[in-house]
């Protein structure tokens, strides 16, 4: 592998001298000697596309400590996330499309009820479960979202994890105390259960619960989750920039303090000296949100949460472990966010259960530098709607969720009639605005037959959220849709 890429090389001339000093990146070598369990620190931004990270030519900020990240590991082209918040959440914990997990559309548990992430469910294992199944100490800190802590309050370590510190969502019902989630916020721990950590922010708290447990647990394997609530809505002056007002500069505060804090956790681990057994992936659970733009190239880049876009999916997906993973690479192998789970449990030394159904493929060799490529001949992303209440439970308003599909080249948009609709070559159209569909040039056709194949082969119904029904609780939402509606 080598730097094929004008920016990456620009970012690397001007930050090697401050990573080197900062211990933040490994020198330029592959590998160095074999870890057999190494730390697994797995980071997912709230909102953040690519044209708010420096590393990926973002002319608005500067995000030394990402742009670090970067230079000494691998930066990512074409990483897949989910289109919006808990399709993305749910694919990264189980290695599931959302089309397998039933979590095709957005579903806000706390405040809206009735389904949630069931961890009796098999399909609904995690990494997390299996990491500590493999000898690993877990931790979640952030933001979760897909479980009412009010229900059950120790449903993290039914998940797999042994800590927590998480930000419990805007609890319906009790939403004049849990809806902040930036100052004051209401916070859910093993120890202390739900309750508001006054005067403080949140992500000060994560950053800090994080750092603690890494001090207490920094002599056995850890794998560590911080779904980070920054820079999601609503934007707010930080603790550094109190006095920025209007919505561009909150949100330029907000992702400059991301940045602050990944510092903070990647000088913690030099500290701790076990940097060079620790393996970062930085990632975002989807775009930046509309009517925030950023600049690249000299060209204004919209932010497009929601949408199947590149720029609502294609997110930052960042590598880095000096002496573990290779330092300055750029690469455009695929890889979306299913393929986490078998990537923690390979790098773990880990074997997936028997009868375990995912879709991921892990990059493990790739990302320790055994192998140029991917296993991926394609990628997917789909989850953008909400999901609607029915006398059968929480089910999502089509049967086949609409899903865009790529390869290195092609890009396909798949209608719920499972139909493409929609064909771009992404090379020289990477604003997808020419839809090449009806085209009858050779090359068009032939990524069409292969698209078509990956559609034919997908199921015609969507799975439904794989939970047992419970008892209404008073804050669930009532029912929507009636049969035969």
């Amino acid at each position: 592998m080598k730097i094929k890429n004008k920016l990456l090389q620009s970012t690397l001339r001007l930050v090697l001298p401050a990573v080197m000093c900062l211990s933040l990146a490994a020198p330029f070598m592959a590998v160095a000697k074999p870890v057999s369990k190494p730390n697994i620190l797995y980071i997912m931004l709230d909102d953040l596309g690519k044209e708010w990270v420096g590393c990926y030519g973002a002319e608005d900020i500067k995000t030394p400590n990402i742009d670090a990240l970067a230079a000494g590991g691998m930066i990512f082209n074409n990483a897949y996330s989910m289109p919006s918040c808990t399709p993305s959440r749910t694919a990264v914990l189980t290695g599931k499309y959302p089309w397998r997990t039933g979590w095709t559309s957005h579903w806000d548990v706390p405040r809206w009820g009735v389904a949630y992430f069931d961890w009796k469910k098999k399909e609904n294992t995690t990494f997390a479960t299996l990491m500590k199944a493999n000898g690993y100490s877990t931790c979640a800190v952030g933001k979760w979202q897909i479980n009412d802590f009010r229900v059950e309050p120790h449903v993290l370590k039914k998940h797999g994890f042994d800590d927590w510190a998480l930000w419990t969502g805007c609890e319906t019902g009790n939403d004049k105390v849990s809806k902040s989630r930036d100052y004051n916020p209401y916070i859910n721990t093993p120890a202390e259960g739900s309750k508001t950590y006054k005067g403080k922010f949140l992500a000060d708290v994560s950053t800090d619960y994080l750092i603690n447990y890494m001090r207490q647990h920094k002599d056995e394997p850890m794998c560590l989750y911080y779904p980070m609530p920054l820079p999601h809505p609503p934007l707010v002056a930080t603790p550094d920039e109190p006095n920025v007002k209007s919505r561009i500069d909150k949100h330029k505060a907000m992702v400059r303090y991301v940045d602050k804090c990944l510092g903070k956790i990647v000088n913690t681990l030099d500290e701790l000296g076990i940097r060079d057994r620790t393996i970062i992936i930085f990632s975002t659970d989807n775009g930046t949100i509309p009517g925030i733009t950023g600049t690249v190239n000299g060209l204004p880049v919209r932010g497009e949460k929601g949408q199947k876009t590149e720029r609502g999916v294609c997110a930052p997906f960042i590598v880095n472990g000096p002496g573990l993973v290779p330092a300055g690479v750029v690469t455009d192998a695929l890889t979306d966010f299913s393929d986490l789970l078998p990537t923690f449990v390979e790098l773990g030394g880990g074997v997936l259960p028997e009868g375990l159904i995912i879709d991921g493929k892990s990059i493990a060799p790739l990302i320790l530098g055994k192998a140029q490529d991917s296993d991926r001949e394609w990628i997917l992303s789909m989850g953008e709607s909400a999901g609607q209440i029915t006398e059968d439970g929480v089910r999502n308003k089509d049967a086949f969720g609409k899903r865009v599909i790529r390869d290195k080249y092609y890009k396909v948009w798949v209608t719920n009639k499972k139909k493409i609709n929609r064909l771009h070559d992404l090379h020289a159209d990477p604003q997808e605005k020419t839809n090449l569909v009806k085209s009858r040039q050779p090359a068009h056709q032939k990524a069409l037959a292969k698209f078509q194949k990956i559609v034919d082969s997908l199921p015609d119904q969507d799975a439904h959220r794989a939970y047992e029904p419970r008892a209404m609780n008073a804050w669930d939402m009532q029912l929507s849709v009636k049969k035969g509606q």
